[in-house]
């Protein structure tokens, strides 16, 4: 079995050159880039392709671990330690030792929680929660992380001293739209699969269809187009699938390709607009004067604030040209609230980010959910 990323483009060839030269070696390795690249498959090639290949590789989402409790997941914890820890219990870092553990959104581990992890990095030495005995292990460290961890070390986010020490080697997978080659080889590699694993019969895609898919943006990278393949092979067995077919699937026009983000689509154009704009907003917050000039230009166009945000109060428009990003910041997320029913976990996924994050942000700002 051949354990490397799909793709025949030079960023990917070259790549899969460089896990085959630090598969062997037990050096810690980062992996960066846009949600749904590949970056397990990368850290799953590394571990397959290395000494420990025939140890075990252990998979921990740091972003889905609550903060009370990563670091009795990742260090153990002894009995008594804390409410509810009625037996000792060995963390991830134990189970993985002699093997690989594979860190995925380290850019989302807490900052008290990276203390430790820095020592386990250069050590190999941690204690459990509530215990006093340095337990040592044997451990190769693979992290990942989809946030530009400099700008999280000046955001003071993440610790310089670990960022420094995880760089030291960094893969970096360009997004799918920037190696538009692979596409087809993907495309080709998720249908056959499924196919063959489902019974499916699939009679091929007309050339208009294959274009549009070569084109699109694919904002969710190999991981929404392997989904988008299952999917409409499901919903058109034993047909030739059409650009018809495409479209309705994707939700798209030709001409929205080259869009860098993806559309919330409403009930109506210009709701449509304004929660593109708040997505943008989030996103896009590396300059303030851009995000100040769009919302003047629709303060101009006779959008009035109170209908921009949709609270009870007014914003003038020299209130808004003011506003820093933080408070910016604190509206999109107010309104993306009052606009999901409070639902602090859809609004997490809507703007890609882990709902312990948004809490953070909730608590920041004194945003209280059930008060909106």
């Amino acid at each position: 079995m051949s354990y490397q990323l799909l793709g025949d483009s030079i960023q990917i060839v070259e790549i899969n050159q460089t896990i085959k030269q630090v598969a062997p070696t037990d050096v810690s390795i980062l992996i960066t880039g846009e949600s749904g690249v590949g970056k397990e498959v990368v850290a799953n090639s590394i571990h397959h392709l290395s000494k420990r290949n025939n140890k075990p590789l252990i998979v921990v989402n740091c972003g889905a671990i609550p903060e009370g409790i990563i670091e009795s997941e990742l260090f153990g914890h002894q009995k008594g330690a804390f409410t509810g820890a009625i037996d000792e219990r060995r963390g991830y870092f134990e189970l993985a030792n002699t093997g690989t553990i594979f860190l995925d959104e380290i850019g989302d581990m807490p900052l008290s929680t990276q203390v430790k992890f820095l020592r386990v990095l250069e050590t190999g030495e941690f204690m459990r929660v509530g215990g006093n005995k340095v337990i040592k292990v044997d451990v190769r460290i693979i992290a990942a992380t989809n946030k530009e961890l400099s700008e999280e070390v000046l955001n003071r986010n993440f610790r310089d001293d670990l960022y420094y020490r995880l760089r030291s080697i960094n893969i970096f997978i360009p997004p799918l739209r920037e190696r538009k080659s692979d596409i087809r080889l993907l495309f080709d590699y998720f249908t056959d699969s499924y196919c063959k694993a489902n019974n499916i019969e699939y009679l091929g895609t007309d050339q208009d269809a294959m274009d549009f898919i070569l084109n699109y943006n694919w904002p969710g990278n190999a991981r929404e187009l392997k989904n988008f393949c299952e999917s409409i092979l499901v919903l058109n067995p034993g047909k030739k699938i059409t650009l018809s077919d495409v479209k309705k699937y994707l939700q798209i026009d030709a001409s929205d390709t080259a869009r860098p983000l993806p559309v919330i689509f409403s009930k109506s154009k210009e709701n449509a607009e304004k929660d593109f704009l708040f997505r943008a907003l989030l996103e896009l917050k590396s300059d303030i004067i851009d995000i100040r000039d769009i919302l003047e230009n629709l303060n101009s166009a006779g959008q009035s604030s109170a209908g921009l945000f949709e609270r009870d109060f007014t914003l003038p428009k020299e209130k808004i040209l003011s506003m820093t990003m933080d408070e910016i910041e604190r509206e999109v997320l107010i309104y993306m609230l009052v606009h999901n029913y409070r639902n602090v976990e859809k609004v997490a996924g809507i703007l890609k980010q882990t709902p312990r994050n948004i809490y953070r942000k909730l608590k920041m700002y004194n945003i209280k959910p059930e008060e909106l």
